[in-house]
């Protein structure tokens, strides 16, 4: 299935697959997901970034292996309970809403509002699944410390150009039934209100027929705000909402450029009121 834009033919991508047809001109590398082909992009279709452009060494953690693997090994489990059973439960004690909304099995995007760092670690109470995420690249600089998340099912993202090797990595979380976890606001925000949403969502919806839940997380702007070092105590309240379905396709099995917008934008109505009643219930 191919993504088309309106008013425009599709263009080759690696590999002989039609590339999706975003506009490059508008949205271009948001979520830092750019289905496109840009310039710059070396022969393996894999985006390397600004650096290597420029003669500079690639950004970290470009070309490190990563397997999807549906089981999760001893290292997995044994991080997940000690930091979310142990440091998060006891530390935050949070409490979720509307965990019914999640589908059971299949392939999920989790899209969560993002006010603090420790918001991704509140999408594992949700579920029993193993859960897949990007981080910024940045965190692959020590190599132990980047093998540790690789193992913990992470990959890098580059933050500052689109980035294939991420896009293409999320795709296949997602083909292969699993959960993935994309803040589409793109960086930690502030305030009540839901700001503009990227599209990697959207797409990455259209491209694998997953659903999109909407996340709501209240009271970890105040617990942990950007900048701190120490969290405050403070107890956060998820809120869960009901599953956005995949943008509709065309008899011909495309997704117009129009649709991945209209799913962004009701993903971004849908989101403000989970984070709303997740506020609520904080007592913010």
């Amino acid at each position: 299935m191919a993504v088309e834009p309106e008013g425009t033919g599709e263009a080759a991508a690696p590999g002989g697959q039609p590339a999706p047809g975003f506009d490059h001109a508008d949205h271009a590398g948001h979520d830092h997901l750019d289905p496109g082909e840009p310039d710059g992009v070396d022969p393996d279709g894999v985006d390397p970034g600004p650096g290597d452009r420029l003669g500079r060494a690639p950004a970290p953690g470009r070309g490190v292996a990563f397997d999807i693997e549906r089981r999760s090994g001893p290292l997995y489990w044994v991080a997940r309970f000690l930091f979310v059973h142990g440091l998060l439960q006891l530390w935050f004690r949070p409490q979720v809403t509307g965990r019914r909304h999640l589908p059971a099995d299949g392939p999920i995007i989790l899209a969560p509002s993002h006010r603090s760092f420790a918001d991704f670690g509140f999408t594992a109470f949700l579920t029993e699944r193993k859960i897949f995420f990007m981080a910024k690249d940045d965190l692959w600089r020590n190599p132990r410390f980047g093998t540790f998340l690789t193992n913990l099912g992470v990959f890098p993202v580059h933050r500052e150009a689109p980035d294939r090797e991420s896009m293409r990595r999320a795709e296949e979380v997602l083909r292969q039934g699993q959960v993935l976890v994309v803040f589409p606001e793109g960086t930690r925000q502030s305030g009540p209100l839901i700001t503009e949403l990227h599209e990697g969502a959207a797409f990455l919806s259209a491209r694998t027929g997953a659903p999109i839940v909407p996340i709501g997380i209240g009271n970890t702007d105040r617990a942990m705000p950007k900048g701190s070092r120490i969290p405050k105590p403070l107890r956060v309240q998820v809120v869960v909402g009901e599953p956005i379905e995949a943008p509709a396709r065309s008899s011909a099995g495309r997704v117009a450029r129009s649709q991945v917008r209209a799913t962004t934008e009701e993903l971004a109505r849908q989101l403000q009121i989970v984070y709303d009643e997740a506020r609520i219930r904080a007592g913010q």
